[in-house]
């Protein structure tokens, strides 16, 4: 009886030992699907400040060295995932660069990129593409944003504060304007070639333009505190009509025509007071054009890039 129950209990033992063993070894021998994680990319804001700008020297231009200057001679979807070691992931890499780039440049002192003081606003800068009434890039432009001095991007915050409750936001064509910007399309009304004439200037010679008052030599745009721009429905994105396009050098495009109707004479005027309500005084010949009127440099042309 004694040795049946010392066999028992050593049956016993082994079977718990080779019990541990097994359930050890089913340990061992499972395996986990490995814990899945989305890389999803940093968002960025189109050359937005990193605070690594590449210091380098600007001077402004003086009225009189621009004046011999120009008569010598102006969607927005966040990223999608990213996808490593693949072309669609590497085209992603290759625009966030780009994009990084547009801000790595040291401004004058009074001078911000427009998008860092303007909460909401659309960005459609025409002078970097060929879509303007010249037909190509223009000289200084090296990338679609606007900079303004701080005091007119300001104001134009104010602006598009007064806006915004009426279902609108700002829609912005061109801010600062380089002189040698403007120096182009002196050039450029100098030379033969009329390829985008139907579309912003039908009814007149281009070398009237100037004359006439639609282009200048010494462009307010250049001392920083001059906007050109429309409004946009805030809930669509889509443009409000106003009875011409923007640089559409003509008739039909001066405060109080007679050429468009009564609905598009408003839509000119919401723009208009939420502007001189802000501190912008407008052009008589362009709707678009605005200027601030304490601006802090009245009688300085800069030439700075535009990127």
């Amino acid at each position: 009886m004694k040795g049946n129950k010392k066999a028992a209990v050593q049956i016993g033992a082994w079977g718990l030992a080779a019990l541990l063993i097994a359930s050890g070894c089913s340990a061992q021998s499972r395996t986990y699907p490995p814990q899945e994680t989305e890389h999803i990319p940093s968002s960025f804001i189109q050359g937005a400040n990193n605070g690594n700008h590449n210091f380098q020297d600007i001077n402004p231009v003086s009225e009189s060295s621009a004046g011999q200057a120009a008569s010598g001679a102006d969607s927005g979807e966040p990223p999608g995932n990213h996808v490593e070691g693949t072309e669609q992931g590497q085209d992603q890499d290759q625009q966030e660069e780009e994009a990084a780039v547009v801000k790595q440049y040291k401004l004058p002192e009074g001078f911000v990129y427009l998008d860092e003081v303007l909460e909401s606003a659309h960005y459609d800068i025409r002078y970097n593409s060929d879509y303007n009434f010249v037909g190509e890039r223009i000289d200084g432009y090296k990338a679609s944003t606007a900079i303004m001095t701080e005091k007119a991007a300001e104001a134009l915050q104010k602006a598009s504060e007064k806006l915004a409750p009426l279902g609108y936001e700002l829609n912005i064509y061109d801010g600062y304007r380089p002189a040698k910007a403007v120096a182009h399309f002196i050039r450029w009304s100098k030379e033969s070639g009329d390829d985008m004439k139907e579309l912003f200037y039908p009814d007149i010679d281009k070398s009237r333009l100037f004359k006439m008052g639609y282009l200048s030599s010494k462009s307010a745009h250049s001392r920083g505190s001059t906007v050109d721009l429309s409004i946009v429905h805030k809930d669509t994105g889509e443009e409000v009509d106003m009875g011409s396009s923007f640089d559409y050098l003509g008739e039909r495009s001066h405060h109080g025509t007679t050429l468009i109707n009564a609905q598009q004479t408003a839509n000119r005027n919401v723009l208009k007071k939420a502007m001189e309500d802000s501190g912008f005084r407008s052009y008589s010949k362009e709707w678009w054009h605005y200027t601030l009127n304490d601006e802090p440099f009245p009688k300085t042309y800069f030439d700075f890039d535009v990127e």
